[in-house]
């Protein structure tokens, strides 16, 4: 037993227990170990020592585009992100659709559920801290044999009548019950950031949906631009080859190219339904109940500041960093737990009650009874399996640290990622842009010279395909700037300390209201 205690609290004094008054000896040796906890104190791992997120300084101001979704967006190291960080798109429609996801989504409800669940378990352990009373009262009415001790053939009836109040108490000389409390308490802190990032995940993916319905919207829209374009052309070319100025094959190659183009619609259609079928499933609901309008890709605001916490704090602000360290917590307390179930047991344990043959007779002097009692037990024998579980629950410690590490590792690469993809995609933009209006001056280039006899109907087709494609993929990079703004907030930590919104009363109960 001291081997045990000095490994994890240091020398611990032995104590003589006279041989004549072991209730007393096992009274003073549980005082003298009152508020010994064995096992490993958790420490907070220490935040990393990186001093920027990327392998390259990246630059303060991205680069911008004369386009909706082209504006330059400026990193605002060590500022803090707002608690409802959806509201920097202006977009009261996102921040309905985010707002009522928050309060109707039944994934965010389950993570509540969890967590009150988890709250209360612990406030269930926490009740074998202190003595456990109770009462008892006992009525009976009985006969029994005169034969039995000799008084013939005979019977007696009589009645007895007994209460007793008892008490037990467990002492917690090893901090075994401590350890099991904070254990618990750990994995409903695992739970209050389980939350966290439900709500933050679950902001990211409504916000995402809508954009990207957005994109699918104006490219569905461009799409009928074309085709009716391309109708037109399809048309007046058919008109000319009536006439004789263009031949068949003329005709053929424009009809495939709107064939192509019109085959592109039902996919894009198809897209966008399952957008809005899953934004209803976000939105607590089914897909028959949604009814939301699209949102205009044009009229979205990028948010042109972005906070950028500083490297030493993601650690805090991270949902899933939070919840890990709250599972290394709790796997640390699981040695404590381990290593006190092989150390002595203590416990202490009293009655006071009454007994009487009749009501009168309960309350006299005569009729009371009580009794005290202490025991230790401790274990000698049990196969290695105790060893065994607290070398186990070291193991699982091991675990624990090493997915923690992993989680910082991830969270990293997300915030780099995005931080990458921020500045990357804004000259995507740019290019995106200009190549788009390099084949709309093509594209009139072809037509005004085949127009003229000085070109042939295939450069007309070929610019607008280029046109086409350069269309769409406009359409996809702006959409990919206010998507990258999300995923930045989202790797970042969204923001949660600072939430106005979070239910009061799971708010209070883990911790974030005070």
């Amino acid at each position: 037993m001291d081997s045990l205690v000095q490994e994890y609290n240091g020398s611990m004094p032995r104590v003589a227990i006279p041989s004549r008054r072991p209730f007393l000896g096992a009274a003073v040796l549980s005082a003298i170990l009152a508020g010994c906890t064995v096992g490993p104190n958790f420490r907070a791992p220490p935040a990393p020592a990186s001093t920027r997120f990327t392998e390259a300084v990246l630059p303060g101001r991205t680069v911008s585009a004369a386009v909706p979704g082209g504006e330059a967006q400026r990193l605002a190291p060590d500022r803090d992100i707002p608690g409802e960080w959806w509201e920097l798109f202006h977009s009261p429609q996102i921040t309905t659709l985010v707002t009522q996801a928050l309060k109707a989504n039944p994934d965010v409800a389950a993570a509540q559920a969890s967590l009150r669940q988890a709250r209360e378990t612990m406030r269930a352990e926490q009740g074998a801290l202190f003595p456990s009373v109770d009462a008892s009262a006992r009525a009976a009415r009985q006969r029994e044999s005169l034969a039995a001790v000799g008084f013939g053939n005979g019977s007696t009836t009589f009645t007895t009548y007994s209460g007793a109040l008892n008490v037990s108490y467990t002492l917690d000389a090893f901090g075994g019950i401590r350890r099991q409390v904070e254990q618990l308490g750990a994995q409903a802190e695992y739970q209050r950031f389980e939350l966290e990032a439900t709500d933050l995940t679950l902001a990211a993916n409504v916000i995402n949906a809508a954009i990207n319905e957005a994109a699918l919207r104006a490219q569905i829209d461009t799409t009928r631009d074309i085709i009716k374009a391309d109708t037109d052309a399809l048309n007046l070319t058919k008109s000319r080859f009536q006439l004789g100025g263009v031949s068949q094959v003329d005709v053929l190659q424009q009809q495939s190219l709107l064939d192509q183009q019109t085959a592109t619609l039902p996919g894009l259609e198809k897209l966008r339904q399952q957008v809005r079928n899953q934004l209803a499933v976000y939105l607590g609901g089914h897909p028959d109940q949604y009814s939301t309008p699209t949102l205009d890709l044009d009229r979205l605001i990028l948010p042109a500041d972005l906070p950028v916490s500083l490297p030493s704090k993601l650690v805090e602000q991270r949902p899933d960093i939070r919840a890990y360290a709250a599972l290394l917590h709790s796997a640390t307390a699981a040695v404590g737990v381990a290593t006190a179930n092989m150390l002595p047991n203590l416990s202490l344990s009293a009655s006071y009650g009454r007994d009487g043959s009749t009501l009168a007779n309960l309350f006299t002097p005569a009729g009371i009874v009580w009794t005290i009692a202490g025991s230790i037990a401790q274990p000698i024998f049990e196969g290695g399996t105790l060893s065994a579980r607290r070398e186990a629950a070291k193991a699982a410690m091991d675990v624990a640290a090493a997915q923690y590490s992993s989680t910082v590792n991830t969270a990293f690469q997300n915030v780099a990622n995005a931080l990458v993809a921020i500045e990357r995609d804004a000259e995507t933009v740019r290019a995106a842009l200009a190549a788009q209006q390099t084949a709309a001056s093509s594209l009139t280039v072809a037509r005004s010279q085949y127009a003229a006899g000085a070109g042939t109907y295939l450069n007309v087709l070929t610019a607008e395909q280029a046109d086409f494609s350069a269309r769409l993929n406009l359409i996809t990079a702006r959409a990919a700037r206010f998507t990258d703004t999300v995923a930045l907030f989202q790797a970042l930590g969204g923001g949660w300390w600072n939430r106005t919104d979070v239910d009061t009363k799971v708010a209070r109960c883990c911790g974030v209201l005070p």
